[in-house]
């Protein structure tokens, strides 16, 4: 996966000398919170709606209601604006920009070809890649087993799917307890729930969880 696969493609920009209002209306008219911002074709910034908000006036501020829309549609985006900014190139591993994202606590990387701005990509999108990865919401089988590290014990696994009618669609693999075991994640289509829990209680196999539906439905708390 690479994120000229997930990107939004020819993003929205603005120019630094775009004032409050109008990045605020263009953020609200399109439903995103950020907006490249280009001088003279270049990139220079970004700007976010946060950023945007939390330059409004207090609602303690001693400041009239015309003298507050005064300075607001005074402001310059170049006056809140990120700069420099972050990037990630069309063929950068989904997982390196997620990775710059989380070590420098940002929620968006422009795209660059070169020099050229040609798309946006948030952690919204890396959500998306997550579920893609993860095999999403399709139908089938979502398994969990407990593996030691040891060359063919996926393949046996593999193997135990197919035997089961079984057709693999994704496979994840993360130690979280750090020891010589890995939690291995597949999910499939096809296969019987119950023939494919024999076959792997019988080549004794540790399963962690087995489940045919992860369509949750969220709960919701509060008024």
């Amino acid at each position: 996966m690479f994120v000229r696969d997930y990107m939004t493609k020819d993003p929205l920009s603005i120019s630094p000398k775009t004032t409050y209002p109008d990045a605020i209306r263009l953020m609200r008219e399109h439903k995103i919170r950020r907006l490249p911002v280009v001088k003279k074709g270049k990139l220079i910034g970004v700007v976010v709606e946060k950023d945007l908000l939390s330059n409004q006036p207090s609602p303690a501020t001693t400041l009239s209601i015309h003298e507050m829309y005064s300075l607001l549609e005074n402001l310059k985006v170049k006056q809140m604006m990120s700069s420099p900014v972050f990037t990630a190139t069309v063929n950068c591993p989904m997982e390196a920009a997620a990775g710059i994202m989380i070590k420098n606590k940002i929620g968006c990387l422009p795209v660059m070809d070169g020099n050229d701005l040609v798309g946006i990509i948030t952690e919204t999108d890396i959500f998306k890649a997550f579920v893609s990865v993860l095999g999403g919401y399709a139908e089938g089988i979502r398994l969990t087993v407990d593996l030691p590290d040891e060359v063919g014990k996926l393949a046996e696994v593999a193997k135990l799917i197919a035997e089961a009618n079984g057709n693999i669609l994704a496979v994840t693999t993360t130690n979280i307890n750090h020891d010589e075991n890995s939690e291995v994640t597949i999910k499939e289509t096809g296969a019987d729930a119950e023939a494919l829990k024999k076959l792997l209680d019988e080549a004794d196999i540790s399963v962690v969880d087995l489940r045919t539906n992860v369509d949750y439905s969220p709960k919701k708390f509060g008024k």
